[in-house]
Order: C-alpha cells, then structure tokens, then sequence
C-alpha cells in the first residue's frame, strides 16, 4: 500500500494525463503527504474509501444489488467493527467531513453516483 498511488505518477506522466488530476490522485493518500486544496482531490478523497464499504453491503444483501441499496443499510453494517473491517471508518468519516457533506448524506450520494455503473460493478443483483 505504501506505493499506491505513488506507483502510478510516472505511468500518468507518461501517458499525459495533466497534472492537476495527478495531483488529486496522490493526494487521496495520506501517507504521500500530498494535500488535499481543490474540491476534486476533496471529493476523490471523500469517495475512495467509501465505495468499498457500500459494495461490501450490496455483496451481503439478499438482492446483491445497489438497485436497492439505502444509505440506512450502509449505517446497520457500519456500527458492526467485523464487518468489512478494513473498511478504514475514520477515515470515511474525516473524508466526508474534509469535503463538507454530513456522512450520510454522502454515502447516499455515492450510492446513487454508483447507481449508474452498477453493471460494470457486476453489482445489479437479482432485482
């Protein structure tokens, strides 16, 4: 882990992805001591860790499907630490909170967001 993203930043370089998008990706780590200053390094942040705690739900769900996901689901298996547990909670929360949205007002915003590729997720379920 500690080479993601920092891995990555010479392949983007070479592939002229421009800077301010290799900005954001580095920033998104905390360990590359690249700050966070623009809404979208906030907003990559805000959405990385958490995409993989909504997907661990769905994954667990009867219909395995985001389709039919809510945010309230999300917050059931958020209070058990097992579950998904390195699902990194902390820093879902301090994300949510560096971008300037209430927590759960985010993950149901990324849970409609994920919505929309939920095929490519292979996360439309049996609905």
């Amino acid at each position: 882990m500690e080479e993601h993203p920092l891995a990555g930043e010479p392949i983007l370089r070479e592939r002229g992805v421009p800077e301010e998008i290799i900005h954001a990706i580095l920033s998104h780590a905390d360990h590359t001591g690249v700050p966070r200053t623009t809404r979208m390094e906030k907003a990559l942040y805000a959405c990385d860790e958490v995409t993989g705690l909504i997907m661990a739900v769905a994954l667990v769900r009867p219909s395995r499907s985001l389709l039919d996901l809510e945010a309230s689901s999300v917050k059931k298996k958020w209070k058990d630490k097992t579950f998904a547990a390195g699902a990194k909670r902390e820093e879902i929360e301090k994300a949510a909170a560096e971008f300037g949205v209430e927590l759960w007002e985010h993950v149901g915003n990324v849970i409609l967001a994920m919505r929309r590729i939920a095929p490519e997720l292979g996360l439309v379920g049996n609905i």
